[in-house]
């Protein structure tokens, strides 16, 4: 394996890592501390995802893309931004920094909370219902990812940012109903971590038609121009990039 795969395999671990790392520990905080009820919030967890995203996509989107979520790598799949040999690099270091993260959580605050914090569907939600949420929500991630960070036009600053606001707000809107994973890498890390499988089903189906979906919209229909060959390749701003 050449060092450009090894730096991509890294970089995609360390972000998804974080990614379960953060939103385990911000869902079980209160509860772990032994805190007053309500110091958690939704907002707080939302921004703690969104955060952890942002900054994450900040340090190594120059190494990697920044992707973290199997169902965004499938969006460059799909609109034939990525091979699929160079895509399976990318679900091999997600889902095993998102294992990582979680394996580690149980030994540190125990399988309870990791599993407290494995999205599921909330009481009486259906499955069809869920695996729809996760699909509007994902579409809407993938759509920001290709409009920001892969479209020429966007200003190169604002990518983090963005895609990491669409996580929170993602959250906002369904986190009580479905645990706002909007990437499998979220839930299959913390399930095999703690044996809570519970729908996980919906946690692949949902994000990956949904991200499909937002990719080739953004790529058929709203992309202007052909990317630069750095930018089709990687899915972030190369460093010579000309923009505002």
């Amino acid at each position: 394996m050449n060092d450009d795969r090894v730096k991509v395999m890294v970089a995609e671990a360390i972000g998804t890592f974080a990614l379960i790392f953060i939103g385990v520990l911000a869902i079980g905080a209160a509860r772990i501390a032994g805190a007053p009820e309500g110091i958690v919030n939704l907002a707080s967890i939302a921004f703690a995802h969104g955060l952890a995203i942002a900054v994450m996509i900040a340090a190594l989107g120059a190494v990697s893309g920044g992707h973290f979520n199997p169902a965004v790598t499938f969006g460059f799949v799909v609109t034939g931004r990525m091979p699929i040999s160079r895509a399976a690099l990318y679900w091999i270091a997600q889902l095993g920094g998102a294992t990582i993260a979680a394996l580690l959580l149980r030994q540190v605050i125990g399988v309870e909370f990791v599993a407290g914090g494995t999205p599921d569907l909330g009481l009486g939600v259906l499955p069809g219902a869920g695996i729809a949420l996760e699909a509007v929500t994902t579409f809407f991630l993938v759509l920001v990812v290709f409009g920001s960070a892969v479209d020429e036009r966007a200003p190169k600053s604002v990518y983090p940012m963005a895609i990491g606001l669409t996580v929170a707000m993602d959250i906002m809107a369904i986190g009580p109903i479905t645990g706002g994973a909007m990437n499998p890498a979220r839930t299959f890390g913390p399930a095999l971590a703690s044996g809570h499988w519970a729908h996980h089903a919906v946690y692949w189906i949902g994000p990956l038609v949904g991200g499909a979906l937002g990719a080739l919209i953004y790529h058929h229909m709203l992309m202007q121009g052909a990317p630069s060959p750095a930018v089709a390749q990687r899915g972030g701003p190369a460093p010579s990039e000309e923009r505002d």
